[in-house]
């Protein structure tokens, strides 16, 4: 029997290429373990993304120093993918360079000092995977990087601060981008509102109420003045905004990370005679079925088996999206109780076992 395993990375915990290598092991743990095994980390445009990619086509990386979230110096890297750079939002402006979280502050900025190395180096095909942020500056950032000057009703640069722009009253553009700019989304959100990008995401990165509030009619602002059409287009709030400001401010077309990401692995193709498929997510919730990898994978599977390792999962009444989608199952991680610091620390373990179990059910089931 021949298993095909693609994870998406374990935010906080694994890679996707780990997770893929702690699920084999588990899976030839087991008494009659599959007879052949394919590993193929994927990713939807979070964690991993530029990773799982440059690791599909034998890419390289490219590193520079820029400026982190909240303004001090960080080492990022993007990759290089023939003709392509594939840059991971996350390795400039992510939440793994922060100790305190401040969206009111956090800016992408460094995202678009990788986005002007890109096109100096010549690329003319950029990449943008969004997830993982610490901010929720509708990309403002990324844009002064590229050249924007954001204004007051006086004519002067607003001050930092994603709160700033409650005071925006024009925009000076950036010079003309030489190249093709690409935004792979994980989520559907529109930049503002009850499902926007402060709201939904401003709490996962310290925002209380008040903060989320003021957040979102600050991007509520950015959007009437810069292009309120696109603020709703589904995925402009993804990474804190970023969705937004990579198509209003660099042109950037909005394309499925996953479906993506798929497309490059050759998922279609290696899944083709398959017996089982093994995904795994960090968290499965109601964010998993609105473009999270593991939907895309059931999609792609064409009727083989596709059984979901969850770090966390809701209860079984609340999995019914993702069976309706053609998730086959979906297997916690742990067997029983355990604090989400030890579920962290043992999550390569934790892996293996769920999928040994797995497998051994399935291959129970085959062999009657």
């Amino acid at each position: 029997m021949s298993v095909l395993i693609a994870p998406n990375a374990l935010r906080g915990a694994v890679g996707a290429v780990s997770a893929a290598q702690a699920i084999a092991h588990g899976l030839r743990s087991t008494p009659r373990p599959p007879d052949r095994i394919d590993l193929c980390p994927v990713a939807d445009g979070g964690d991993g993304f530029a990773e799982c990619l440059v690791a599909a086509t034998d890419g390289t990386w490219r590193r520079l120093p820029v400026r982190g979230p909240l303004g001090g110096p960080v080492e990022a890297r993007y990759g290089v993918l023939r003709d392509t750079a594939v840059i991971e939002m996350a390795e400039a402006s992510g939440l793994r360079h922060v100790r305190i979280k401040d969206p009111l502050h956090a800016s992408t900025f460094g995202t678009g000092e990788l986005v002007r190395d890109a096109i100096a180096a010549g690329f003319r095909r950029i990449v943008v995977g969004l997830g993982g942020s610490a901010t929720n500056d509708g990309g403002r950032g990324l844009a002064e990087a590229l050249g924007w000057r954001f204004l007051d009703r006086h004519g002067r640069d607003l001050p930092q601060g994603t709160l700033a722009l409650l005071d925006l009253a024009r925009v000076e553009p950036g010079p003309p981008l030489a190249a093709e700019v690409v935004a792979a989304c994980d989520v559907d959100n529109p930049l503002t509102g009850a499902s926007g990008a402060s709201a939904v995401f401003g709490p996962q990165k310290g925002a209380d109420a008040a903060a989320v509030e003021r957040l979102d009619a600050a991007l509520a602002r950015l959007a009437a003045v810069v292009a309120p059409q696109v603020a709703t287009v589904p995925g402009a709030g993804a990474a804190g905004g970023l969705g937004f400001g990579l198509m209003a401010f660099a042109g950037a077309r909005l394309e499925s990370g996953a479906e993506l990401c798929l497309q490059t692995v050759r998922f279609d193709e290696r899944v083709r005679g398959c017996d089982l498929v093994f995904t795994a997510e960090g968290r499965v919730d109601g964010q998993t079925e609105r473009g999270k990898a593991p939907v895309a994978i059931a999609r792609h599977a064409g009727g083989v088996p596709v059984v979901l390792l969850a770090g966390q999962a809701p209860a079984e009444a609340e999995l019914k999206g993702l069976y309706a989608a053609g998730v086959t199952a979906v297997i916690p991680l742990a067997p029983g109780p355990i604090t989400i610091r030890a579920s962290i620390a043992q999550t390569r373990e934790l892996l293996a076992d769920a999928a040994a179990r797995a497998w051994r059910l399935f291959a129970a089931g085959r062999h009657k």
